[in-house]
């Protein structure tokens, strides 16, 4: 019954963490500057999700991710005392466009690419998106983002949006995140689930538990492992 798999991104397809955590060291280093980078990777993540909520309930008009994220950095600069220029805080800020894939995505998205239609469902922008689909090799069929619906995931109208411009039913479709609460929404909103399970998204100071069994349609490994219990 699936014809189509949507993929979150960020800590399912990407390592964010440690790839902006890389970033924020080349700065450092450029820069002569010491700072906890680690920490402040994991603030810049954990303020993307109020600001974006703020936008979900209509207190802040609707705002593309890159900006959200660039709004946090200025706060977090701040707050470790570094002065920036425009242009470097830009540069810094294009560290989202630019994570690296989790060492089984590119494969396992190769193998699933040959039995289904493969796109992104992120949040992130559609600029975000291609550029690091590009800089990972992610050989997406189509980048679909939260940006095209005016509505940041968990909102169903990105779920069913995504399967609508796909031509798909919402049950032709299945989301694939390594976030029960993605899930969750997905299902709510008629969709398949498929969870992955990345125990490193969050370093080795954080362990990240599987949901029990049977909760979603299908739990997977990594993406290989996806791809054989889907058949691919």
């Amino acid at each position: 019954m699936v014809r189509a798999l949507a993929f979150d991104v960020f800590g399912t397809v990407v390592d964010w963490r440690s790839s902006v955590t890389a970033e924020l060291e080349r700065f450092g280093a450029a820069n002569g500057l010491t700072r906890d980078w680690a920490a402040m990777a994991d603030d810049w993540r954990a303020g993307y999700v109020p600001a974006m909520d703020r936008v979900r309930r209509g207190e802040s008009p609707w705002t593309a991710l890159d900006d959200l994220h660039r709004q946090r950095l200025v706060e977090l600069l701040a707050a470790a005392e570094i002065t920036a220029t425009d242009a470097q805080i830009d540069e810094l800020n294009r560290a989202w466009h630019r994570l690296e894939p989790w060492p089984d995505s590119v494969a396992g998205l190769a193998r699933l690419k040959r039995r289904f239609i493969i796109a992104t469902l992120s949040n992130g922008n559609v600029s975000l998106l291609t550029n690091m689909a590009r800089h990972a090799g992610l050989p997406w069929d189509c980048v679909l983002s939260a940006e095209l619906f005016r509505h940041y995931k968990p909102d169903p109208q990105t779920y069913l949006g995504c399967a609508g411009l796909l031509g798909v039913a919402p049950g032709e479709l299945m989301m694939v995140a390594a976030h029960p609460a993605d899930l969750r929404a997905a299902r709510a909103a008629g969709l398949r689930t498929a969870f992955v399970y990345r125990p490193a998204e969050h370093g080795p100071a954080r362990t990240l538990r599987r949901p029990p069994d049977g909760e979603f349609d299908v739990q997977a490994d990594d993406f290989c492992d996806l791809a054989d219990r889907l058949g691919a």
